[in-house]
Parts: structure tokens; C-alpha cells; sequence
């Protein structure tokens, strides 16, 4: 699937968003109850956060351009952070309706209306969060994935609440409601603050999974073993759904460009057959040189060049450095 075709899950969850902003809004209206509003509280929230996901995922299947070489993939992390900030504020707000009502209680008005509405609502979120997770899984999609996991935030706060609001009518204890409320947003930022860091380590350019990584380097300790190369300077970053991957390939001196050449387009290929959606790039070096191992840093400012020094070549080819 394309990733401009992703932004349909986006619509979905607007409509899904704007039906129980009503359905809530209309059970808090009924009942009164401090749980119910920060339950279409935290639904407006929803609707911010699935519009700033359709705006990035449209952005984020932007191709790569003249000024953006690398492509807009990272734009994704942008919708998880505002997602991830989204939830704590409604966290921070709930806590704080909560807290007030603790202090001033009000009785709760028809609740069984209000519960059966609330339940509607949050059925509907609860079948949209699943497609949303089932899709970000799918296809590698950070945006859905917190979109998702925004969604379950609001159906746990729902079901949280809808107990509270029953308990309260069946036993008259009106503290029940806004103790639960704080509850809720405590879980709500229990989830939401992750979120956050995981979009800032994307956007820090953080290294592929260990998994992943692990992946990577079966396929190069394969050639290094069968082809007698070595290889350094290895080093990934993640860009939502997109991977990228470097490193530096040491070969025999004697080889020939297209020898080695060959043997590069062999290791990219099977990189991106073992991780998909994967860039890969590859710098061919001589084994017998002494500059080939100066370049396993980021940072090469000043360095002379140097030539290599006698027997450097019989000192290389018993070392092996990973």
C-alpha cells in the first residue's frame, strides 16, 4: 500500500472522533457527572490529534525532492509528538475538573441514559482504535500507531468512568466520581509521555532496533566470513516507516572496482531483503590501507592522511574489526 493511501485511516478516525465528541458530550449534559466530561474531554483531544495526523501523513508521503533528498517520512513524528503532548493536556485537564468537583460534589442526573450513550461512544472507539493499531502495525506507521493507542486511552477512561458513574448511582457516594476521574489521568499521562519519547528518539535519529541490528550484521559477518572482507562504520537511523542504514566495506587492495562493486550491490540487496523499506549505503575501502580505519568516527576534521606504514598489510589481514 502506498503511504498517501494511509490517510484514509486518518478520516476515519475524524468521523469517529466528531461522532462521540456528541454521544459524550450529550451523556455529560444528561448526567451531570465530572467523569463523563473529561471522557468528551479527552474526545476533543482525539479530533486534534486525528486531524495533525492527517496533515502529517500527507506530508510524510510527500516523494523526495530537491530540498527534502531524504524524502518526509520524519514528518510522521511530528503527528505522534502532538499526539503524545495532546494526551497529557488532557490528563492535566481531567485532573483538574476532577479535583474541583472532588472538593465541590454534585449529584449525578439520569444515569442510566448517560451510561447507554457513553457505552455507544465508546464501542465505536474501540473498533476504530483496532483497525488503527491493525494498520500501523501493518505498514510501519508511528502516526496510526499513537493515533491507536490515543483511542485506547479513551476507551480505558470510558469504561473507568462508566463503572464510576453506576457505582455513585447505586450507592450514593458522590466522591466516587471525581476520584475515579483522577484516576483515569493518571493512566491517560501514564501513556502519553512515552508517546512523547518515542517521537523525540525519532527525531533524534535513533538507531534501528537491536532486532534489526542484529539482522544487519548476520548479513555482513556472513560475507565477512565467506568473502574474508571486514566491514566498520556501521550506523542506522529510523525515519518512521523508512530505515537507513551505512557502512563502510573493506576489501583486498588487488580487487578490482567491478569486483567490489559486485560484491556491494549483493550486500545492499540482501540488508534490504533481511529489513525492508531500507535505504542502504555502502563505501568500498582497501584493506591494506591505513586511512581506511580512520573513518570509523562521524568527525574527520584535521586529519592528515598518512601513508601506510611497512607491514601494515600483514598486520591487517589478522585483524578484524567490527
Amino acid at each position: 500500500m502506498q503511504r498517501s493511501s494511509l490517510a484514509r485511516f486518518a478520516w476515519l478516525s475524524i468521523a469517529a472522533a466528531i461522532f462521540t465528541i456528541g454521544l459524550k458530550g450529550l451523556a455529560y449534559l444528561l448526567t451531570g457527572s465530572v467523569g463523563l466530561l473529561s471522557d468528551a474531554l479527552e474526545s476533543l483531544v482525539n479530533l486534534a490529534g486525528a486531524l495533525m495526523a492527517l496533515a502529517m501523513l500527507s506530508l510524510a508521503a510527500r516523494p523526495p525532492d530537491e530540498a527534502h533528498a531524504y524524502g518526509h517520512s520524519k514528518a510522521e513524528y511530528f503527528s505522534s509528538g502532538v499526539e503524545g503532548a495532546l494526551i497529557t493536556i488532557a490528563a492535566i485537564s481531567i485532573g483538574a475538573a476532577a479535583t474541583n468537583r472532588l472538593l465541590h460534589p454534585q449529584p449525578i442526573t439520569q444515569p442510566g441514559l448517560g451510561l447507554t450513550v457513553s457505552i455507544i461512544a465508546s464501542a465505536i472507539n474501540f473498533g476504530v482504535a483496532m483497525v488503527l493499531r491493525d494498520a500501523g502495525r501493518r505498514h510501519n506507521s508511528i502516526t496510526l500507531e499513537a493515533n491507536a493507542k490515543h483511542l485506547f486511552t479513551d476507551v480505558l477512561t470510558s469504561v473507568a468512568v462508566l463503572g464510576g458513574v453506576a457505582l455513585v448511582a447505586l450507592t450514593g457516594w458522590l466522591w466516587l466520581d471525581p476520584i475515579i476521574a483522577l484516576i483515569v489521568a493518571a493512566n491517560i499521562a501514564r501513556m502519553g509521555i512515552p508517546l512523547l519519547t518515542r517521537s523525540a528518539n525519532g527525531l533524534l535519529d535513533a538507531g534501528l532496533p537491536e532486532a534489526d541490528m542484529a539482522k544487519v550484521r548476520s548479513v555482513l559477518d556472513r560475507y565477512a566470513d565467506n568473502e574474508g572482507i571486514q566491514y566498520h562504520a556501521l550506523r542506522t537511523r529510523q525515519a518512521a516507516a523508512r530505515s537507513f542504514i551505512s557502512v563502510h566495506i573493506l576489501v583486498p587492495g588487488r580487487w578490482s572496482v567491478q569486483h567490489g562493486h559486485h560484491l556491494l550491490e549483493r550486500i545492499e540487496a540482501d540488508i534490504r531483503n533481511a529489513i525492508p523499506n531500507t535505504t542502504v549505503f555502502t563505501h568500498l575501502e582497501p584493506l591494506e590501507d591505513a586511512v581506511s580505519w580512520h573513518d570509523q568516527t562521524l568527525e574527520r576534521d584535521g586529519e592528515r592522511l598518512e601513508t601506510p606504514p611497512a607491514g601494515f598489510a600483514e598486520e591487517s589481514a589478522r585483524q578484524k574489526f567490527f
